[in-house]
């Protein structure tokens, strides 16, 4: 296994110091259920977990705070305050990226990050399109224990797990999760496409009352 450069507790669960990472954050903790938010900064640590197995370094390969927010407002789609007129996906790409641009994020920076959000539920797609599509997949696939495909799910140790799921736990994470994409694919038959994550998790919901991801994370590394 690649050694991981965050040698300290302290390290493992560190933000970026940014504004652009401060605003962020003020922009998601209020209008995400505590449980989502956590599931939001999770993604970003354990996708800088996975970047070195990559290859990847931070400044060189990547943009730390396009990283950081594409994860950290990958779901805003399902966010209390949004519109819900949209697949929760595309709803919370197109107000990430206007959130950037807004700060004086270049439109190119705003799409790459665009992208990431949008795909993060379209695996073999996502991949494809460039370096921070890839790790917010792999940065997701972590944090969902190994439903998503086992990928990287030794890039963590159980002591880097345990630093991350302190500074964040994980309340219940796919329950919580799936109650708000259910919750916002319901307000409206454009939210849903069949074949979609939000059509099937809503169908599912709807004639099972769960999720075949709600089953296979009860028996994912992280139990939930």
């Amino acid at each position: 296994m690649t050694e991981s450069p965050y040698a300290a507790p302290a390290d493992m669960i560190a933000l970026p110091s940014t504004s652009l990472a401060g605003a962020i954050v003020d922009l998601v903790r209020p209008v995400e259920t505590p449980s989502v938010f956590n599931h939001s900064i999770r993604t970003y640590l354990f996708a800088r977990f996975v970047a070195p197995r990559l290859g990847l370094v931070a400044g060189d390969d990547y943009d730390d705070d396009l990283l950081f927010a594409a994860c950290a407002m990958h779901d805003l789609g399902v966010a209390s305050d949004s519109p819900h007129r949209e697949r929760f996906e595309v709803e919370g790409a197109d107000r990430a990226a206007a959130f950037l641009t807004e700060r004086g994020v270049s439109a190119a920076d705003a799409d790459q990050v665009w992208q990431a959000i949008a795909l993060h539920t379209s695996p073999g797609i996502a991949e494809r399109r460039g370096t921070l599509c890839v790790l917010v997949r792999e940065g997701l696939a972590l944090d969902f224990g190994g439903p998503m495909g086992p990928g990287h799910i030794a890039a963590v140790t159980d002591e880097q797990a345990d630093a991350v799921h302190g500074a964040y736990p994980r309340l219940d994470m796919a329950r919580s999760l799936i109650d708000a994409i259910t919750a916002q694919a319901a307000k409206d038959p454009k939210n849903a496409p069949r074949y979609t994550i939000p059509g099937e998790f809503l169908r599912e919901r709807e004639t099972y009352g769960r999720t075949r991801m709600e089953q296979a994370c009860r028996s994912s590394r992280w139990g939930d």
